[in-house]
């Protein structure tokens, strides 16, 4: 609650928040949506249709204009921030459990465990992230991944209520994200090992298991939440890519399509779905690093506002 309020007062940080909240929230109320959808047959209203208003200029009836099989672009920008938003926290995720369990590991145990963690993340760390994702995410997409492992894949990317090709960005953006933070929890835990309340914590009878994650661990908080709240800006930017280039979204609205589609009719004068997308993208971009950085200044115990 402190931190909160600390966060609050932080001037530059109330509109990017805001910002990031009206994502949020429309990305959950477009998820529910597209699943009612979904479950009773309708057309949703991203996808509908009119071949009489093809790529027709921003008016009164189309604010943004429409592509060329007449959909609203404007109601496609805002329905891709779901697609925007699920990749960022489904990614993220992945990314904060893998870095914060191995650096927690590394660190307080040190040895054998520290050395098996630096050999793993440096084996990750040397990986190029774009091209590990990008096959991960054309071995999914074009069927070439072992037929049980794929009707498993295709089972839980369902569950997720998502294509398999996005459930492979998911998973390949989480899987090669972490090394950043487990990097820094790693060094963090063996400063905080060293603390009086963890000695005291040992000679009460506290387990490691339990020292790690009542006491070490909410003294990491705050490196957890400001490196979720910038990998989750690096999906986002990520996905953009993936799905640009044709190996993500595939059949729902992404401002990667969005942007691919857009530069095939840039030479005919239509703009606006280039630029519609594009600028949706810069504002969430901009509005979550804006508040990593507030969230940085507001969390960490140094900075007194």
């Amino acid at each position: 609650m402190n931190a909160l309020k600390r966060l609050l007062k932080i001037r530059y940080a109330r509109l990017p928040l805001a910002v990031c909240l009206f994502f949020l929230l429309f990305a959950a109320g477009a998820e529910i949506y597209a699943i009612a959808c979904k479950h009773s047959g309708t057309v949703p209203v991203y996808q509908v249709q009119d071949e009489l208003l093809r790529n027709q200029p921003p008016c009164a009836q189309h604010w943004l204009g429409t592509d060329y099989l007449g959909r609203d672009v404007l109601i496609r920008a805002l329905f891709a921030s779901r697609t925007a938003v699920k990749v960022g926290v489904i990614a993220s995720l992945i990314s904060s459990v893998f870095g914060v369990l191995l650096g927690l590991l590394g660190g307080y145990f040190g040895g054998r465990t520290d050395r098996t963690v630096l050999w793993i993340y440096s084996t990750f760390a040397s990986m190029p992230t774009l091209l590990f994702i990008l096959a991960f995410a054309l071995l999914v997409s074009k069927g070439f991944l072992y037929g049980p492992l794929e009707t498993a894949f295709r089972a839980f990317s369902a569950c997720l209520n998502t294509e398999p090709g996005m459930m492979a960005v998911y998973m390949g953006i989480g899987l090669t994200g972490w090394v950043p933070l487990c990097r820094v929890v790693r060094a963090e835990t063996m400063r905080q090992r060293q603390m009086q309340y963890v000695t005291a914590a040992r000679a009460l009878g506290v387990g490691s298991c339990g020292i790690m994650l009542r006491h070490i661990f909410p003294n990491l908080m705050h490196l957890v939440i400001v490196y979720f709240t910038m990998r989750f800006a690096f999906a986002v930017m990520t996905e953009v890519i993936v799905s640009y280039l044709g190996l993500g979204v595939q059949f729902e609205p992404s401002w990667g399509l969005m942007i691919a589609n857009g530069q095939t009719l840039l030479w005919r004068g239509v703009w606006w779905e280039l630029v519609t997308a594009t600028g949706f993208m810069f504002v969430l971009v901009l509005a979550l690093n804006m508040s990593g950085d507030a969230l940085r200044d507001a969390l960490d115990p140094r900075h007194v506002l």
